[in-house]
């Protein structure tokens, strides 16, 4: 075997044990589900202001995805440096508001010289630490779980199984907030009004359909070769037939027109009721844009 094969070998097991031991770690969270992590939600679930999340280092980092998430799916929240924090920063939490601090160690000083002032303002505590019995497990009101067996790093040094094990317990968190407050999809939408998900949920047929004279229109007595006039003249490669009362009755597409000339349909003479097709696909102007695009999709149509 030559030197780079050996090489691209280690790599890839080194790549797969990462993964197999994260997984694990992943795995082994389920087990700690329980009256901790209830009693985290319900803190937050009572809590007026937001959520401070707190970490440091690589915790820090996940703190800050946590706290992104949060905000994005129905619970106001924010991160905060613990050393800012410690430097008058900490004047930004407020009596209403819940701190969530992450410390694999539960002894991150940063995070524990907080505690005091913590307490003495009386703000409600929750952690995710690896180390139950720490100093700011034992501070907490609610503590989840977050030990993990070993890191993926083959030093054992740099974060890893930790880290993902923190960034899971609070996507858990957040995704239980979620569904205790019934947040919808809508509400989702309106939190992403910049992105591609919150277009897909925020517009509405009636933000984007054709209406007025823009459509083609006849009534059900139009003779065919006038109402084929109307469908050349709008161009949507159809024409909708209404009622004395301005209602669909039917519509008439291209393919109906070619249906009705294999079958020898007069149509200087023949009213255009008597083509029609009377099952034709209709949707909500209140309905998704998306949704819309999906069914037209579904029954292979391009006009709805």
């Amino acid at each position: 075997m030559s030197a780079d094969n050996s090489k691209n070998n280690l790599v890839i097991e080194s790549a797969l044990r990462a993964i197999e031991i994260e997984g694990a770690a992943i795995s082994a969270l389920k087990d700690r589900i329980g009256s901790e992590f209830e009693q985290a939600c319900s803190i937050i679930l009572n809590c007026p202001g937001r959520v401070v999340v707190t970490g440091m280092g690589k915790s820090g980092h996940i703190g800050k995805k946590i706290a992104a998430t949060l905000a994005s799916t129905g619970t106001p929240a924010m991160y905060l440096h613990p050393g800012e924090a410690s430097h008058g920063d900490i004047g930004m939490i407020t009596d209403s508001d819940v701190v969530l601090a992450l410390s694999n160690s539960g002894k991150t000083e940063e995070i524990t010289s907080l505690l005091p002032v913590l307490k003495r303002k009386d703000i409600p505590l929750i952690s995710i630490t690896g180390d139950k019995n720490s100093a700011l497990a034992e501070a907490a009101s609610a503590n989840i779980d977050g030990k993990v067996e070993e890191e993926a790093c083959p030093l054992g040094l740099a974060p890893t199984s930790s880290t993902t094990a923190a960034l899971v317990l609070g996507d858990a968190l957040a995704m239980a907030l979620l569904e205790a407050r019934g947040f919808t999809r809508e509400d989702f939408a309106v939190s992403h009004p910049g992105g591609n998900l919150g277009r897909k949920l925020l517009v509405k047929v009636k933000d984007v359909m054709h209406s007025g004279s823009e459509i083609p229109k006849v009534t059900d007595s139009t003779p065919l070769a006038s109402a084929l006039l109307e469908m050349s003249k709008k161009g949507f490669g159809l024409t909708t037939i209404i009622n004395e009362g301005g209602y669909i009755q039917g519509v008439f597409t291209d393919g109906d027109l070619r249906r009705a000339l294999d079958s020898g349909t007069d149509i200087q003479n023949t009213p255009i009721k008597d083509v029609m097709s009377s099952d034709y696909k209709y949707i909500s102007g209140n309905a998704l844009a998306a949704e819309a695009v999906n069914l037209m999709q579904k029954s292979n149509i391009y006009v709805l």
